[in-house]
């Protein structure tokens, strides 16, 4: 299948552009700025430049393609460049929706975030869940959802993921690791390779229409334990832990950490502390997975970090 890929360029995108092209399909890769941008070169890919947010810039760019693999988001606003939620989450995706069906292409499959709902308690559950109405809500023959909680692996350069940025922000540098209230609150990581898996069997698989998956991994895990798996992953001795009661890191986070001055941002710091798991069951069972479970061996990938 020749398919239309956003987000290539970033940390998912690179697992899921080197599945689609080990399957045998034709990627048509989304980029802002050249095919220089995406961590993998191979003949078969076909760069495509342009923006979500400006639907002119890809015009025409979907037609031939089989299917649509969306993935772009942000963590971070700046709103100041016109990069918001709302912006890239919900107006990119009815932008890519509409040239997809321009296109004649009956086939999308779509990442949010675990999390996403209607009541979520950040602008980003909050467009996530608007984006993934968009999805559903637009009559594909075929369609997919994808929830995703915290993902790991290695990463290409200047792809960070959750995992090798909390080493090289908190762990490494601080003889003290702070953490916010208890750290008892549960995450629940999956592997990107997992759900690069996912995402393009659901291009195909039957069981995989109108379904919304949560995407994550069978172990759910306290924070300080994973704070101490990443640590020993990197060849590291666990540091002690300074507790800091919710209400005064909540402040903290919203004044220091507006100005990025702080390893984490006040959407990160609530969708932590509410913890990120769910029942992924299904995500395991339709797909078929083994998954690679959140262990020291699998993150020693973090030694060169």
């Amino acid at each position: 299948m020749r398919v239309f890929l956003t987000g290539a360029s970033g940390y998912v995108g690179s697992y899921i552009l080197r599945t689609l092209l080990a399957r045998g399909h034709t990627p048509r890769c989304l980029v802002r700025g050249s095919a220089a941008d995406l961590a993998v070169t191979d003949p078969a890919i076909e760069p495509v430049q342009g923006d979500v947010t400006d639907p002119s810039s890809f015009a025409g760019a979907f037609d031939g393609c089989d299917a649509v693999i969306h993935l772009v988001g942000i963590i971070d606003e700046r709103p100041a460049q016109g990069v918001t939620f709302e912006r890239l989450h919900v107006e990119g995706t009815h932008h890519v929706v509409a040239a997809a069906q321009e296109a004649g292409v009956d086939r999308f499959v779509h990442m949010s975030a675990n999390g996403a709902r209607p009541t979520g308690g950040t602008a980003y559950q909050r467009t996530k869940w608007e984006a993934e109405q968009v999805v559903s809500g637009a009559a594909f023959a075929h369609w997919t959802i994808f929830r995703p909680a915290l993902l790991f692996g290695r990463p290409d350069p200047d792809r960070p993921e959750f995992s090798s940025r909390l080493l090289r922000d908190l762990i490494r540098p601080f003889p003290l690791l702070p953490v916010f209230g208890d750290g008892t609150y549960e995450l629940q990581p999956v592997h990107a390779t997992d759900v690069a898996d996912a995402f393009v069997q659901a291009l195909t698989l039957e069981a995989a229409h109108e379904q919304i998956y949560v995407a994550a991994g069978p172990d759910r895990l306290p924070y300080v334990d994973v704070l101490d798996r990443i640590a020993r992953g990197a060849g590291l001795e666990p540091k002690p832990t300074v507790h800091v009661p919710l209400p005064l890191a909540r402040l903290g986070v919203s004044t220091v950490g507006r100005l990025g001055l702080l390893p984490i941002s006040p959407p990160q710091f609530e969708m932590l502390v509410e913890g990120n798991t769910g029942d992924a069951s299904a995500f395991l069972r339709d797909f078929g997975l083994s998954p690679r479970r959140y262990t020291v061996p699998n993150l020693r990938y973090l030694e060169s970090m």
